[in-house]
């Protein structure tokens, strides 16, 4: 029986990429599936589509994560066309590369909007569907939350702080609600695998991470022991060692 069976799952920024792959991990373990879009809705419909075929119950909602009322909105929707929210997967997030020197405060505001407040405020909407459930959260953040990268302040800064928000909520949110964190390192699709291989040659594992071993990872902290919260969990190969 799949692990996840009868089970209600959003996952955030999940039209593409690592969302997309974390709501198709979920979906093959059974659970019903929303996810938030902002721009994508392309690729969010045909995320949708794969869902479906999976035979579990899906939907795409867009989505400002940045504004209270969308999240409100959009978790609201989620929790009426699935009956409830079982798992949240805070995946929705902002990459920029700028000189610490250089970055405005408009950037660095837009970067925490995303990375930080987005989550925070999805949790705190989904929060009533979770504790009926017993539910989990699992938020992604980032090897760059937990080593600095000089060329990505704002994006570091931000991560280290969901990082944090991920231990306060578990605190917080127990007993009835596990809260855990993956930190994916330098994760490429294969389409691009070429360019980002001297992270490769420096990484112990000797390859770049996938969307799928992100995936594998939240699926741990979905299905394994609800006892687990509060862990950041690194998926970088060694990468950070």
């Amino acid at each position: 029986m799949p692990r996840l069976e009868g089970k209600a799952a959003l996952v955030t920024g999940a039209a593409k990429r690592i969302g997309r792959a974390i709501a198709l991990a979920l979906a093959e373990e059974g659970a019903s599936v929303a996810i938030t879009y902002r721009e994508s809705a392309e690729q969010a419909a045909n995320t949708v589509s794969e869902l479906e075929a999976l035979g579990v119950r899906a939907l795409a909602v867009c989505a400002d994560l940045r504004k209270p009322e969308s999240v409100r909105e959009a978790v609201r929707r989620a929790a009426e066309e699935l009956g409830t929210i079982d798992i949240l997967v805070n995946n929705a997030g902002r990459f920029e590369t700028a000189a610490l020197e250089s970055i405005t405060v408009e950037q660095w505001d837009a970067m925490f909007e995303t990375n930080t407040r987005g989550p925070f405020l999805t949790a705190q909407a989904a929060l009533p569907y979770l504790r009926a459930a017993r539910g989990r959260i699992i938020n992604i953040g980032s090897l760059g939350g937990i080593h600095p990268w000089p060329t990505h302040a704002h994006y570091c800064t931000s991560k280290a702080a969901l990082h944090m928000l991920t231990q306060t909520m578990s605190r917080a949110f127990a007993p009835e609600i596990s809260v855990n964190c993956v930190a994916p390192g330098m994760i490429v699709n294969g389409e691009v695998a070429a360019e980002f291989e001297h992270f490769a040659r420096k990484t112990p594992m000797r390859r770049n991470g996938s969307p799928q071993d992100v995936a594998a990872a939240v699926l741990f902290f979905a299905t394994g022991p609800h006892f687990i919260t509060g862990q950041i969990l690194s998926v970088d190969g060694g990468l950070g060692l």
